[in-house]
């Protein structure tokens, strides 16, 4: 059987009640599963005081997308190919986890219409640089 470029797929972009947009589920995401599945794992590492120097908004891709590890940030090879996983967004209460592989898998059984969100303190190394929101679980956004 050919595989289909849907096959996999089970969240896209989507308006977030938490911050702009997000990641929102357009089918149920049983527990244990990999949610991005063939979503390139490449990452670029760039010292923290390079970013800094980059011009503003530049700047504020590395700091909006990266993953901080030490005086590290790390984002995608190239910004243009920020792939579905990178617009997940923080809560407290997430139903996505970050592997060590750097993969996210679902916490729970995520039904059709919530955002996929992730504890960000999982993969960053100091305080979060913002005050996270709460949304009601019953919320849902399509």
């Amino acid at each position: 059987m050919k595989i289909q470029p849907h096959d996999g797929v089970y969240a896209r972009i989507g308006v977030s009640r938490l911050h702009g947009v997000g990641v929102v589920a357009i089918r149920d995401i049983p527990a244990g599963t990999l949610v991005f599945q063939g979503e390139s794992e490449r990452i670029a590492w760039s010292s923290r005081a390079a970013v800094r120097r980059l011009p503003k908004a530049i700047r504020a891709l590395y700091e909006d997308f990266g993953m901080v590890a030490g005086d590290q940030i790390g984002v995608p090879p190239s910004l243009n190919m920020l792939s579905v996983g990178w617009y997940v967004n923080h809560s407290d209460r997430p139903n996505v986890e970050a592997g060590d592989d750097g993969r996210f898998r679902a916490l729970r059984r995520i039904r059709t219409g919530e955002e996929l969100t992730a504890d960000y303190q999982t993969f960053v190394d100091e305080p979060l640089p913002f005050k996270a929101k709460r949304v009601r679980r019953s919320a849902r956004t399509v």
